[in-house]
């Protein structure tokens, strides 16, 4: 479309260019997935915070870096490379994801280094040989769920665990970063919180299994069926809570929040991969349960600070 308007006067050369940083900034805010911020930024300061127990430089920037730059590069990266299948995807061109201009591909690509290359320097300097080690893996999983060749993505059950590892690592992260004791407690918090991320990467696969066939894309839902995939995801989220059960107090009560996922997933469970596009109905609730989760669990974590003082304190 012309940027000219009949009887008004061509915008300037500046203008144009103002208006096309803005509509960039745009595309790279709407693939970057807003609502999905909170949920690797979240998990990481968690554990750096409930170890430290202090707001320090490094806090701040881990969970800046953990909430935008992380989701620039793991969704931006997924838009660019899942392209063609994206275009056969109603979901996408919203919240649920961007459907990425083809001439927004290179720009976003160097968007995501240019975001995290500075980021990440800093979290090297400031770590250790192990909290390297975790760092790598999580941005290994972030490109290697996407990127040509390893499409991880594309790999049932790894294509999960991936992207559970996606929330999770940065959780491993803060704790390993600020020095944390991993206790068996601790051990079973993240194995839950693990299959929790196994479970709900599966079940979103499912509203997806139509598009990602025709687009020649394979998954854990496409591999496996829509029906065997969301009984998958129902027993993984269930699992998660089990194992809440056997935390130190007041992790117990956690153990409920897996309920509302399960039984949004369970309707599901006869379905067909012909209608899997209705999964979608349940997939809503997911995020809608996410924030109200998110909630509870900072109350949870506020009731274990007030409960479980610092050392010294």
């Amino acid at each position: 479309m012309p940027d000219d308007v009949p009887g008004q006067p061509a915008p300037t050369a500046p203008a144009r260019k103002g208006r096309t940083q803005t509509s960039v900034l745009r595309a790279l805010f709407v693939s970057s997935r807003p609502l999905s911020w909170i949920n690797t930024a979240f998990p990481f300061a968690a554990g750096y915070l409930m170890t430290t127990r202090e707001v320090d430089v490094t806090f701040v920037i881990g969970t800046l870096y953990f909430l935008i730059p992380y989701n620039l590069a793991m969704y931006g990266i997924n838009d660019v490379f899942d392209y063609e299948s994206d275009l056969r995807n109603p979901r996408k061109g919203g919240v649920e994801g961007a459907l990425l201009d083809r001439r927004m591909h290179r720009p976003t690509l160097i968007a995501a280094a240019a975001t995290n290359i500075p980021f990440l320097v800093y979290l090297v300097i400031v770590g250790s040989p192990l909290s390297w080690l975790v760092l790598a893996i999580s941005v290994f999983a972030v490109i290697a769920y996407s990127a040509p060749v390893l499409r991880f993505k594309e790999r049932p059950v790894v294509d999960s665990v991936t992207s559970s590892t996606h929330f999770v690592s940065p959780a491993i992260y803060g704790l390993v970063l600020a020095g944390a004791i991993f206790t068996p407690q601790l051990w079973l918090v993240l194995a839950a919180f693990f299959l929790w991320g196994l479970a709900s990467h599966a079940f979103g696969a499912v509203q997806d299994i139509v598009a990602d066939r025709e687009g020649g894309i394979g998954s854990i839902a496409t591999a496996f069926g829509g029906a065997v995939t969301v009984r998958l995801s129902v027993i993984s989220y269930l699992l998660a809570g089990v194992l809440l059960l056997f935390t130190a107090w007041p992790g117990p009560i956690a153990a409920i929040l897996a309920l509302p996922y399960a039984a949004s997933c369970a309707p599901f469970w006869s379905v067909t991969d012909a209608s899997a596009e209705t999964a979608n109905r349940g997939w809503k609730r997911f995020l809608l349960f996410n924030f109200i989760s998110g909630f509870i669990v900072t109350l949870l974590f506020i009731a274990y600070w007030i409960g479980h003082p610092a050392a010294g304190a």
